[in-house]
This record gives structure tokens, sequence and C-alpha cells, in this order.
């Protein structure tokens, strides 16, 4: 089924021309930023009225320069004091504008931050990319800019009319033809990019360090598929708006027609984003664990996380990742914070054997590996997945089992480990790969450049080993899904105030902001492991709308605005933690 609205969709001659014109909305001034100040635009709107009443009393003999300023505080006070619209409708609007603010940011980051490091030769290269990407942000400059202005309408001086959001996104479906070609091309753009990463030391360099930096706070990967993500947002929040709506309502026909343009996309989206993640996740790994051809064109990752393994030693933390075709384990490196692949088990010939408590065994060949999981539940989603991986290989022809050369021989014993300093992870760096001199030169080297250019320490695969969770591709795709963005004020376990953040919740991280504007993340909190919930009566939080994230001994707690605001955070994020992966632990173990 061809995907192309050129026939339906009114579009500019130039379909990626998406100029400003003559556009009704734009009675309010438009900064180079594109954003509107909402409060600020209230206050002002009603100092204008103070004004002119301040004037007319002046006429009538009384001192108006008085009430200017004795009525100062009280109309800033007014304006927050006055009553919100509280409707399920308006809290869905502010939720697209409050999440468009974060995407735009996201486009930017790859549209000009992304592009301004890379040479001319690089940018001709990804000459398709960056085309797609000029287009994508000049249709959300002023995709923004709109519904920041219906806002205002909606929140302050409009009338009834102004109470809906889906004719502003009717009016913007002429940019949907750019959306399904970038859908159709976005993973050959994956390939050129892993393709240059791996070719070319220059642009593998230049990749790395624009990934350090404080205003790329994702991997350029996962970014690259948030116009994805973007238009399954868009289909979820309209879901949402005819549900609330009657058939009567005034915005319910405008969000009927956008909604049905639009499921046309993001059927096509839900066909490719698994295969596109799956890459995303490949390529991040094969950089994260210094292993040489993990990504091929068979491969899936299936789970990630990190287990206990049994050995003349004790038990040992060890990171487990499954795919499709191989069971690979290793440990983390003390020098440059990647991770050390000490075997591997081939899924064809895999077996597993519970044992008791949270423990259980792994066969292969002629190996064995016996390990322990964090809690039961989590045992049963590894058995689960461990026995359907088996299963289904030997459902694929003999020649789809890709041939893994470059691996040690599996063993339970991992001779030699201690000769790489890699030992329970916890090696000094003050060892030699011999065992107890200095620091060889290459180690140095390592060394100095660990502190220069030091590990994202927020991705699922170095939280997973910090707090011993475990994260699959199928979360990978339900966070795909959850994402937001908006104001909420925090407090900490032993404070009293309270402080006021702009939040963004993406890729089972929560990210802080002073603002909306700023251009990079204060502190982030990656969220796999937490639990969240309302705060319990020890915790003595006499506020409404207040969740409480908390993880061993670090307890947040954070306010929303609204009933509707603190359920949907509570929505999104329990939907992505690490708890939601056992809620299928059932569904897993039936489809064996």
């Amino acid at each position: 089924m061809s995907l192309d609205r050129r026939g339906e969709i009114v579009t500019p001659p130039n379909r990626y021309d998406l100029t400003l014109g003559s556009d009704k909305s734009s009675s309010l001034s438009r900064s180079e930023a594109g954003t509107y100040d909402v409060i600020q635009a209230e206050i002002q709107h009603a100092k204008r009225q103070e004004l002119a009443t301040g004037v007319a009393t002046a006429h009538n003999g009384h001192n108006g320069n008085g009430m200017a300023m004795s009525n100062s505080h009280d109309i800033e006070a007014e304006v927050k004091k006055r009553k919100w619209p509280t409707e399920p409708s308006y809290f869905l609007a502010k939720e697209l504008l409050m999440t468009e603010r974060t995407y735009k940011k996201d486009l930017d980051v790859l549209n000009c931050s992304l592009r301004q490091v890379l040479s001319l030769e690089d940018v001709e290269q990804l000459q398709p990319l960056f085309e797609l990407l000029d287009s994508l942000a000049q249709h959300h400059n002023l995709f923004l800019r709109d519904i920041e202005h219906r806002m205002v309408l909606w929140e302050g001086r409009g009338n009834h009319d102004t109470h809906r959001i889906g004719d502003v996104m009717m009016k913007h479906m002429g940019a949907l033809p750019i959306y399904d070609e970038y859908v159709q091309t976005h993973l050959d753009i994956l390939h050129c990019l892993n393709d240059m990463y791996e070719t070319d030391n220059r642009f593998q360099q230049l990749y790395k360090e624009f990934e350090q930096q404080k205003v790329c706070y994702l991997p350029i990967g996962e970014l690259l598929l948030k116009p994805l993500n973007r238009l399954l947002h868009y289909q979820l929040l309209l879901e949402r708006l005819c549900d609330y709506y009657a058939e009567e309502h005034i915005d319910y026909a405008d969000c009927q027609a956008v909604y049905h343009l639009l499921i046309r996309s993001t059927k096509q989206i839900r066909i490719q984003l698994p295969d596109s993640a799956n890459f995303v996740e490949l390529c991040e790994l094969q950089r994260d664990i210094s292993f040489e051809q993990l990504v091929q064109p068979h491969r899936r990752l299936i789970r990630q996380g990190c287990l206990l393994k049994h050995s003349k030693r004790g038990l040992q933390q060890r990171m487990f990742f499954l795919f499709s075709d191989i069971l690979l384990y290793g440990s983390k490196s003390p020098l440059d914070q990647t991770f050390r692949i000490l075997g591997h088990v081939p899924v064809r010939s895999l077996l597993t054997e519970n044992a008791e408590h949270n423990t259980f065994s792994i066969f292969g060949g002629q190996c064995a590996i016996t390990v322990s999981a964090g809690t039961t539940a989590e045992k049963t989603l590894w058995l689960a997945e461990l026995s359907k991986a088996a299963a289904d290989i030997k459902k694929m022809p003999p020649n789809m089992q890709l041939q893994l050369t470059t691996l040690k021989n599996c063993s339970s014993s991992e001779e030699g480990l201690d000769m790489i300093g890699l030992s329970n992870g916890t090696n000094s760096l003050n060892s030699s790969t011999g065992g107890g001199g200095p620091l060889t030169p290459q180690q140095v080297q390592m060394q100095q450049q660990n502190k220069t250019q030091p590990s994202r320490s927020n991705t699922a695969l170095h939280v997973c080993w910090h707090r011993g969770a475990t994260v699959g591709l199928g979360d990978h795709l339900i966070a795909a899904e959850h994402q937001l963005s908006g104001y909420l004020l925090r407090k900490f376990k032993n404070s009293s105030g309270w402080q006021k953040l702009w939040v963004v919740f993406t890729s089972f991280c929560l990210y802080f902001y002073k603002s909306y504007q700023d251009e990079f993340a204060l502190a982030s909190l990656p969220l796999l492991g937490y639990t969240v919930g309302p705060p319990g009566h020890q915790d003595a939080v006499q506020k409404e709308f207040v969740f409480k994230l908390s993880f061993k001994n670090h307890v947040y707690f954070f306010r929303a605005e609204s009933a509707h605001t603190y359920n949907r955070w509570l929505e999104v994020l329990r939907s992505t933690t690490q708890t939601q992966d056992f809620k299928n632990v059932h569904s897993h173990a039936s489809s064996n």
C-alpha cells in the first residue's frame, strides 16, 4: 500500500517548502525560537487592562500611579490564582505542547549541532538525512508556534472555539509525506552512519566526541528514531482526545480526520521500528563491548542484564547478552569502562535447568554455567526467553546461524581472566596485565583517554551493570511510545523545599532542566531498577499529586500540577521502569 499523501493533502508547490506565508494565528509576535511564555503573555494582557483602568480612574481624580504600584504584585498573583482549564482535552493538548518543545530540540541537536561538527564531505555523504531534517525542522518551528498560540488562547482570553487542538494539527498534516520518506529511508541512513563509523577513524572520533557533548544527551542512533516515535505519540494523544470527545464536539471531526491520516503512517512505523531499534542497539553494544562484527543482518538482541556467575572464586558479577543466535557474557573493564566478552554459548545447542531459589544452569556444547538472578521473577524471565530463543533458532535453516570465530571457548572457570585485570571487575588500575607491576604505556594511554572521554554512564547497558537490572528489546520499544515532558516540582528525601524543574523522560531516564529553553540538562536520573508510586504515610508528604521514586536508599518526590498530569506521569514511568519487565513473565512462559 502506498503511503503517498500528495493527492489527499494540500501542500505547497515545493512540498518541503513550509514557509510562513499568511497565517491567521500570527497575531502574536514570533520570537526567533518560536516559543511563547504563556504566564508572561497573560500577565502582560492583565497589565494592559489595568493600565487602561488606571488611566480612566486618574481622569476621575484618583492617583493612577499609586494604583499601578499597588496592583503590580496583585496582577501576577491573580494570574497564578485564576482558575485554569481542567478538562482532559486541555491537558492532552498541553502534553502535545510540552513534548513538541522537546522534539524540536531533538531535531536541532541533529540538524544544527551535529551538522556543525561534521566536515563538508561528511554532510554531503549524509545529504539525504540533512535534507529531511531541514524539512522537518522547518515544519515543526511553525507547528510549535501555532500550538503555543492556541494554548495562550485556551488558557486566557480565547472563547470556546479556541478550546481545541485538532484544527491546528490538521493544518500541519502537509508534513506527512516528509515523514513517509523518513520512514522509508531512515534504516539506510542508520546503516550509512555505521559504515562511516566503522571504516573512517576520523569520523569515528568526531562521532564519539559529539556524543560526549552535553547537548547530545542521547546516542545519535536513538535521536534518529525520534521522528518515528513522534508520530506514535501523536496517534496516542489523538486516540485519547477522540475517546473523550462526544461526536458533536467542535474538535471531534478534526481529531478523527488527523487520526485516520496518521494511522497509515504509524502502521508502517510499527512494522519497521523493531528492526530499526534492534539495529541501533546492536551498534551501541558493538561499541560498548568492544566486540567486532556484532552487527549482523539476521541477529536480534533479545535481552541484556546482570547475573551472578558461580565459580571457584565465589559469585562473580557478569553481564549477559542474549541474542537470537548467541549468548555472550562478560565483565566491565576498570581501564576503559568497556565490557570484555569472556565466553559464549551457541543458542542452537542451549539448554537450561531450573534450580533452587533464584539459581539456574545454562548448558551449551561441552560447558555448563550456573548463575543466580536477583529475584525469582527475573530468573523466570531469563529462563523463558532463553528457552524461547533456543526453540526459535531450531525452526531456522542451519546456515542462518552466524559463525563466531573470534570468541574464546566458553569456560566456567574463565581461565586467564586475572591476566587481563577483569576478575570480579574490581582489580586495581595499578596492576599490569602480568600481575603486580606498573602500568604499561598502552594502559596509561587508555586511562588518559578514559579521563578525556568518559563513557556515557546513563545508557541501559551501564545502568544494568551498576544496578543489577535487566532490559530487553521489547522494553526499548515500549519506552519509545512512552515519552513525556513538562514541569514538575522535585523534593529530596530529607529536604523540605520543592524545586521547579523542566523534566524530560525518555529512554528509561529522567533529564532535569531549569526550563525548556535550556540547551542541556543539569542532571539525569536513570530509572531502571526504580519503583514508582504514591508516597506512604511514613514519608509525611502533605501535598496533592505527589509520586515517589525509590531505589534502595535513594528516594525522590515529584509533584504534578493536576490529577491528570499526576496519572500521566505514573503511567509512563510505570510502563518503562524495571518492574514492567516482569508483568509479562507469564505470557513469555506460556508462549514457549
